[in-house]
């Protein structure tokens, strides 16, 4: 049975499944949904918890046989099972299915994933599981949604905005301050509800009390640059560049991206469907709403040359000195953070 992630408290005041399958990215939410079951199935008899990581080489023989296996005290035992690749292989395969028919009332199992792609989602093992208990996908918050969120999660500890416009821009604060990381966003309402508890909260307020927490992830950049979102953009690359974040390591990020623009590109003008090829270059999520737009506003010509640019970037970056042979990229800036930001623009806000 397929479970939102809203409808997961009702679900438990009913009863307990036999086995809950929870995959998603968002690892607040899912550790959220993952205590709710933990706490109900105490309630409920549960008392001995074993936890099995899948990792290279697992016995999933071990795991079969704890299902099985009787407590010495008799008590009945939730299961965890945690796959970080979602990809259990083809034994993993066989052992979750056996898991899914065993319909063993004394044993509890609790399965944790990341985001599955459709594909996996169809298969056999994971049709199992679901059919057998309850599989509960967490989606993520998006961003514009993250005000709502943080607005719901202060009501829910006797909190809110003041009316009107001060309150959404109050709203919007944390939202910015945080850049999309739910867990610092959890921090920061956490932290409001013991300086101001059950109260009306102000912008002056908001703002004394959240610092700028935000958690800068190399590939959020690639969102920022992918709609145009020029403030954003330029934020994030100041926000790496005081993390201390390699560069390398964001001009890689930032060269992928340019690159898949570069094949969907040819792609679409070779008349292959797009959401094929989002599909072969692995796009998803809040990327496969934002390559449509970022590919009609490129040129073949912008991709080519800004590719011709990451690669004298990449040998400043690196320390190399000289020019490529056959090289007529523009020289990059003295400071290779300025560079990177050149670069995204590129896409981001492409000069014609």
């Amino acid at each position: 049975m397929q479970l939102r992630a809203d409808a997961l408290e009702t679900h438990l005041a009913r009863g307990l499944a036999g086995c809950y399958t929870i995959f998603g990215d968002e690892p607040l939410l899912i550790q959220e949904a993952v205590d709710r079951i933990r706490v109900a199935a105490r309630a409920a008899g549960f008392t001995e918890r074993s936890v099995f990581t899948v990792e290279r080489s697992f016995d999933w023989s071990s795991l079969l046989g704890a299902n099985q296996s009787m407590s010495l005290f008799g008590d009945r035992q939730l299961i965890e099972l945690r796959i970080p690749t979602g990809k259990p292989g083809r034994d993993g395969g066989e052992a979750l299915r056996t898991l899914a028919a065993s319909n063993n009332p004394d044993a509890l199992m609790l399965i944790t994933l990341p985001r599955l792609d459709a594909a996996t989602q169809k298969s056999a093992w994971f049709s199992a599981l679901s059919e057998a208990g309850v599989a509960l996908k967490i989606d993520p918050v998006e961003r514009a949604q993250l005000p709502n969120w943080i607005g719901q999660r202060l009501a829910a500890q006797g909190q809110r905005m003041v009316a009107g416009e001060e309150g959404r821009r109050a709203l919007q604060f944390i939202a910015e301050k945080v850049e999309g990381n739910l867990l610092a966003a959890h921090q920061e309402i956490q932290k409001l509800g013991l300086l101001y508890p059950e109260s009306a909260l102000n912008l002056e307020q908001v703002q004394d009390a959240v610092l700028n927490v935000a958690r800068y992830d190399v590939f959020k950049l690639n969102e920022a640059m992918l709609a145009g979102d020029v403030a954003r953009l330029a934020r994030m690359i100041d926000g790496l560049r005081g993390e201390g974040e390699a560069a390398v390591l964001v001009l890689w990020a930032v060269v992928e991206e340019i690159r898949m623009l570069l094949r969907v590109k040819r792609g679409v003008a070779a008349g292959k469907p797009v959401a094929s090829l989002l599909r072969e270059n692995r796009v998803w999520g809040p990327r496969e709403r934002l390559v449509g737009p970022a590919v009609t506003r490129l040129t073949e010509t912008v991709l080519e040359r800004a590719l011709a640019f990451a690669a004298r970037l990449d040998r400043q970056v690196k320390g190399l000195r000289g020019a490529v042979p056959g090289d007529r990229a523009s020289e990059p800036p003295a400071n290779p953070w300025d560079g990177l930001f050149e670069l995204a623009m590129t896409v981001a806000a492409p000069r014609r």
